[in-house]
């Protein structure tokens, strides 16, 4: 479990990486900051294009980062947005689910600005994936 002083900082990081975003076409921009279990952190912000598809959310940004980076192991994820609160995305969930476990924490602000949580198994409960092989 992710205490509530690291649930803010994690926040507020998330909330620098958002004055990074490239979002012209939505004009919604988000910002992501990813703790691996090595205590890294990874920031990304939402980076549009013209045509959409090839649009990256700021979620998938940090953690194609870590994972380039060398990072496999994740702790906790914090999303900030335009919006209060702001989720990820279905296709932001499911890469969480190939790269993450049930149990990594996704950390959001309320309405009244504190932290918040669930487990991406709570925000995931039927979740795709392919099963390891024994």
């Amino acid at each position: 479990m992710i205490d509530k002083k690291v649930m803010q900082e994690l926040l507020h990081k998330a909330k620098e990486a958002k004055k990074r975003a490239y979002s012209p076409y939505s004009g919604f921009s988000v910002g992501a900051a990813l703790l691996t279990e090595s205590g890294r952190v990874y920031l990304g912000a939402n980076v549009e294009n013209a045509s959409y598809t090839p649009t990256c959310c700021a979620e998938r940004v940090a953690i194609f980062s870590a994972i380039t980076d060398g990072e496999r192991k994740f702790s906790a994820i914090a999303v900030v947005g335009d919006s209060v609160p702001c989720m990820p995305c279905g296709v932001c969930r499911q890469v969480m689910c190939e790269f993450c476990g049930d149990d990594l924490t996704v950390i959001y602000e309320g309405e009244d600005g504190e932290a918040r949580s669930l487990t991406l198994g709570e925000l995931l409960p039927h979740s795709f994936r392919l099963e390891e092989k024994k």
